[in-house]
Order: structure tokens, then C-alpha cells, then sequence
């Protein structure tokens, strides 16, 4: 009797384990079958990708070595080692483009992270629903919408205008508060050009940036805020000693793999709105790159700028993950 009750229990361990794998070899299938039809649908990004940036790389790199001819070809024209290198060290457009793409992009950088976190804290202060989404609504929707669309929409909204009917709005509210006499051209005058750019990248990013932000602050401990009620603390040193440390570790993540933008200033940006008369504060590389490349054809000078820029970036994203990885604790592999 004991051996028949040792093959029962055997056999019913037995006959579990076997449908459980069934069960658990089904769930893989299908969890399989799912992940097929993601991989299907990347096939056509993946290529565009391949052709339009992954492709060009080698004659790109390779055109900064040469003195490019479209006539010859890549392997035709001739090898030139670093001279283009050192023409660019030699041009007077260079310096100032460096100059002007760091202190917009660095500009940029803490202008977002700043609004994006005193936005999210403001906006998680807010109690009535209704009015918290429709404020998200109305911030985030310039983020979606291009540099082109809106670039047209500042030109009429900074235009200092020809005539006093013609006046751009901003100019029209500045000279109303007393603050200006004459209209300021914002987007042709190298005292306000560079300006005009940092808090217009601004006041279109820091809507969607907050969601970071937002989504960190659903994951403090409502706990904490009841006991620092019941010690007294008001609204303000709640956030001084509750959300801010809560939400510290985010915004170090945020800055740190911000690192590699600092030489992507906004060549969308910069390039629908600025002129000939701003070249001084508002050329940056990308637009340099544009120029020598596409308008003067000087395909292998702009080909190096392009390089030198990609190689520094490449350096920055590496410092800056592994700066999140040390101080972050984030890992990308």
C-alpha cells in the first residue's frame, strides 16, 4: 500500500510538472508570436535608418580626408590626410560657431531642466483635475509641433513691423508696459538673437520634459507628506525636504545624459530663423556644416566639421552614461 500511495504522489508530481511546461510552453509561443509581429513592424524604420544614417557613414568619413570632387567620386578624388582639418582651425567662422553652440546649447540644457522641474512641481500642486490636464494639454502641444510651423508664428510674434498697425505682439505689450520705446528685432540683432533662441527652445520643451518629472513624483511615498503634516511642515518645506530629494535622482539622470547634447544647439531651430545679420551670436556648427557644405560646395570641409563634431559627441554620450551609471545608478547596457 505504501509503494501504490509513492507511485500515486510520484505520478501526480509527475503529470503537474508536465502541464505546467505545456501551459508555460503555450504562454512562450504566444508571447513569441507577439514579439514577431513588434519585430515585423521595426523592419521598415530599420532600414530607413540603415540608409539614411548608418550607410553614409564610411564615404563621409572618408570624403574628410579628401579634396572631393563629385566629378571623380569617392575613390577618384584626391587623399589630402588632415589638411581640411587644419583649414577649418584656420577659418574665422569656426571659433565663433564653437562659441556660439555651447553657450546656446549649455543655455538650453539647464533652461529646460530648470522649467521642466519647477513646472512639474507647480502642476503636481494642482488639485482639480480638469485644469490639470488642460494645462498639460496647452504645454505640451508646442513640443509636437515643427520648428517650421513655429518659426513662422515667432517671426509675426517678434516682428518689430514697418509700420505701427504692423507690430508684432510681444513688441506691442513691452511698449504698452512701458518697458521699450521703439520696437526691438529680436531675430535681427545680435544683442537679442541668442537670447531669443534659449527661451524659445525653452517655452516649447518644458511642457513634454516635465513628464519625467511628473511620472517621479508619483513614486514618493504619500506617507512621508502625512507625517511631515503631522510635524507641522507646510506645503514649501514639504517640497524642500521631501519632493526634491525624492525626485533628485531623476534630475541628476536628466542632466548627466544631457552631456551629449552639448554641441547639438538646434539647427532646426536656428536655421528657420536666424539671417545673415546674426551670423556673429547665432551661427552655430550645423549651420556652418549647411553653409560650406550645401551653399559654398565645399563638400570636404564640411564633411570634417561634421566628423570632428560626431567624434566629440560620441565621446560626451559615452562620458555621460557613464556618469548616469556611477552616480545614477542607470545602465543603457
Amino acid at each position: 500500500m505504501k509503494d501504490v500511495f509513492h507511485y500515486l504522489l510520484l505520478f501526480g508530481r509527475n503529470g503537474m510538472r508536465l502541464i505546467a511546461e505545456k501551459r508555460n510552453g503555450k504562454k512562450r509561443k504566444k508571447l513569441r508570436q507577439d514579439t514577431l509581429l513588434f519585430h515585423l513592424m521595426l523592419i521598415l524604420p530599420v532600414v530607413v535608418l540603415f540608409i539614411y544614417n548608418i550607410l553614409p557613414i564610411p564615404a563621409g568619413i572618408l570624403m574628410a580626408f579628401q579634396n572631393f570632387q563629385p566629378g571623380k567620386g569617392f575613390f577618384g578624388s584626391d587623399f589630402v590626410g588632415f589638411k581640411n582639418f587644419l583649414r577649418l582651425a584656420a577659418l574665422p567662422d569656426t571659433m565663433p560657431a564653437l562659441v556660439n553652440t555651447l553657450i546656446i546649447a549649455i543655455w538650453k540644457i539647464v533652461g529646460n531642466l530648470v522649467m521642466a522641474v519647477v513646472f512639474a512641481l507647480m502642476l503636481n500642486e494642482i488639485r482639480l483635475k480638469w485644469f490639470k490636464r488642460t494645462v498639460q494639454t496647452i504645454t505640451y502641444l508646442p513640443y509636437f509641433l515643427s520648428w517650421v510651423i513655429l518659426s513662422g508664428i515667432l517671426i509675426k510674434f517678434l516682428s518689430p513691423g514697418s509700420t505701427a498697425s504692423s507690430v508684432g505682439f510681444m513688441n506691442t505689450i513691452l511698449m504698452n508696459l512701458g518697458m521699450i520705446k521703439e520696437p526691438v528685432y529680436f531675430l535681427g540683432t545680435n544683442e537679442t538673437f541668442r537670447e531669443t533662441m534659449i527661451i524659445s527652445d525653452i517655452w516649447k520643451n518644458f511642457g513634454y520634459n516635465s513628464i519625467v518629472y511628473l511620472a517621479a513624483l508619483t513614486g514618493i511615498d504619500p506617507t512621508l507628506y502625512e507625517a511631515a503634516a503631522v510635524d507641522g511642515a507646510g506645503r514649501w518645506k514639504q517640497t524642500i525636504h521631501i519632493t526634491l530629494p525624492g525626485i533628485a535622482p531623476f534630475i541628476a539622470l536628466m542632466t548627466i545624459l544631457s552631456i551629449g547634447n552639448v554641441l547639438n544647439a538646434g539647427f532646426d531651430q536656428i536655421f528657420n530663423l536666424y539671417s545673415p545679420a546674426v551670423y556673429e551670436t547665432g551661427d552655430i556648427i550645423d549651420t556652418l556644416v549647411y553653409r560650406l557644405g550645401l551653399v559654398n560646395k565645399q563638400y570636404s570641409l564640411s564633411a570634417a566639421v561634421g566628423l570632428l563634431k560626431s567624434v566629440v559627441s560620441c565621446i560626451l554620450v559615452l562620458l555621460g552614461y557613464k556618469l548616469a551609471d556611477k552616480y545614477a545608478g542607470y545602465r543603457v547596457w
